[in-house]
């Protein structure tokens, strides 16, 4: 029974820029048998609606197993690789450097030279 399709859920095109940034299975254990694609559908279905791990729709992979992968990836590190990756994908698309080249920060973020109202900014532009 094929499930029904979400709007969160990824393009091939998404999946192939995502799918070697996962974790490989450990060596030597039972052999996966959930669809990692599935998983990330599941985890982004959740964070974009909000909902609850246990109201998730029943046709995505069991929530404990989804949870247990979200858990796991965030503890790895996992999510900033996506971000990275694909915030350098889209850069790379507007035709700028994959890296930023500023950065703005904040008296709310930075101390600043004591100067009330005074803002630190920091930059290193390169056209």
């Amino acid at each position: 029974m094929e499930r029904k399709s979400y709007p969160t859920d990824l393009t091939d095109m998404d999946w192939e820029i995502l799918a070697p940034l996962i974790p490989p299975a450990k060596e030597g254990g039972h052999p996966p048998t959930t669809d990692m694609g599935e998983i990330c559908n599941a985890i982004y279905f959740h964070l974009k609606t909000g909902c609850q791990w246990n109201m998730l729709p029943g046709d995505f992979p069991p929530r404990s197993t989804v949870y247990s992968y979200y858990s796991k990836w965030q503890g790895q590190g996992v999510w900033e690789k996506f971000n990275h990756t694909l915030g350098g994908q889209v850069r790379s698309k507007l035709g700028k450097s994959t890296q930023p080249t500023a950065l703005a920060a904040d008296s709310q973020s930075v101390n600043t030279d004591q100067k009330k109202g005074m803002c630190m900014v920091l930059t290193d532009v390169k056209r």
